[in-house]
């Protein structure tokens, strides 16, 4: 379990992912080389990484979740193969180890649900396939989960925020560069300017002023991945549910204010709404499901998946 230290330097993170860690030192009152000590230290124990993402309104693409289900003996290498994909983020093993759940990045025009599983082993031994559009996510990206998020004082949280996105809405208009810098960024949040220049081909101060840029027009942000057992979070499982129209943008945005969860979202399919519960353990999850979520009759069906492993996590770049 982490400290009082390590938690706001979580916390700190996700406010400003590239924060220096003089500041993050100076707000906490400790060295900036305990801050950089104690980021390493989380870096190689606890599989702590900053990234760097573009949002979707900056790509013009859509994001589609993918379940499959596969025979035992396959399902592993089923997994990797979707790990290996430069479209995929958020590759589960679910249900046993026989279910995948993955995240893949595609345009938004596709019909042909064949073309989401290109480089698929054709011997993967795939029993079950269904895909479900991601309409609109509630919490999830930007949004933080908030047991990563309940550390620092309001008046700390306000010195370590981040640049602001202007308010005028995001800019996606990316030029090349932009997008060289991005996949620099999706491999590692805190790269350098130096860097930075070196991956995109220009200076360190063109870089600079370019992710400058990027960030005001709010067409970047950074998130931090990290196994959130090290914060108690030791049961996790994906929710999917059935909620009628008239009531489904209503449930969704109470659910987004639930601290069990860390993803809400409105998909198509069978089911439309889905969520990933993150709670201490076993007997919390009943509660959740139970109780909190047992209050809400517009859900009318609900499918709980556990999630054994997560096998790559929000950068589609992997580690």
């Amino acid at each position: 379990m982490l400290d009082e230290i390590d938690r706001a330097l979580v916390h700190a993170l996700h406010l400003d992912g590239r924060v220096p860690f003089s500041r993050v030192g100076a707000v906490l009152g400790v060295s900036p080389q305990t801050i950089a000590r104690r980021y390493q230290r989380l870096r190689t124990g606890s599989s702590l990484r900053v990234v760097g993402l573009p949002r979707l309104e900056a790509t013009g693409g859509a994001q589609w979740m993918l379940r499959l289900v596969a025979s035992p003996a396959s399902a592993q290498n089923l997994a990797h193969a979707l790990v290996r994909r430069p479209d995929t983020s958020w590759v589960y093993l679910t249900s046993g180890g026989t279910e995948i759940v993955a995240l893949v990045q595609a345009d938004p025009d596709v019909a042909d649900h064949s073309l989401l599983l290109r480089d698929i082993p054709r011997r993967s031994g795939i029993t079950q396939v269904s895909a479900h559009l991601l309409l609109r996510t509630y919490r999830g990206g930007p949004s933080v989960w908030p047991g990563m998020a309940d550390a620092l004082t309001p008046e700390q949280q306000e010195q370590l925020r981040g640049p602001q996105a202007r308010a005028d809405g995001v800019d996606g208009r990316l030029e090349e560069i932009d997008r060289r810098l991005l996949a620099a960024l999706a491999r590692d949040g805190r790269a350098t300017h130096t860097e930075l220049g070196a991956a995109a081909g220009c200076t360190p101060v063109t870089a600079a002023r370019r992710l400058a840029e990027l960030r005001e027009r709010g067409a970047v942000y950074f998130d931090v991945e990290f196994e959130t057992s090290q914060l108690g979070a030791r049961t996790k499982a994906l929710l999917w549910m059935s909620v009628p129209p008239a009531r489904l943008a209503h449930v969704a945005a109470t659910l987004a204010g639930h601290r069990e969860l860390a993803f809400v979202a409105v998909t198509t399919g069978r089911t439309n709404l889905v969520a990933n519960a993150l709670c201490d353990g076993p007997a919390d999850l009943h509660d959740y499901l139970t109780v909190r979520l047992g209050e809400l009759e517009a859900i009318q069906a609900i499918e709980s998946a556990p999630v054994l492993r997560t096998l790559k996590a929000s950068s589609p770049m992997g580690r």
